[in-house]
């Protein structure tokens, strides 16, 4: 595979894995520009108790990996619901 272009990814978890290893930088020149709305209706905030140290734990890794908070925890929590649904 030629290492200069962006793979195709069908998974929030394929995605994650490829930029953890690769910066954009090297890819932006296969980048064009967007524009898009994002309805209020398709984001809502929910309410969720968390422990403080996971939440600890999620806002360290999150920082790291350059993401936010809220995303990473959506992304966990996408990878968890497949693994833990029927295939």
């Amino acid at each position: 595979m030629d290492e200069n272009k962006i793979q195709e990814m069908r998974s929030y978890e394929q995605i994650a894995e490829f930029w953890d290893t690769h910066s954009l930088a090297d890819y932006w020149d296969q980048t064009e520009p967007a524009e898009f709305e994002i309805s209020p209706e398709v984001r809502r905030r929910y309410w969720v108790a968390v422990d403080p140290e996971v939440l600890s734990r999620i806002q360290r890794i999150a920082h790291t990996r350059g993401l936010s908070t809220e995303s990473l925890v959506n992304l966990l929590l996408e990878q968890r619901l497949h693994e833990l649904e029927p295939a």
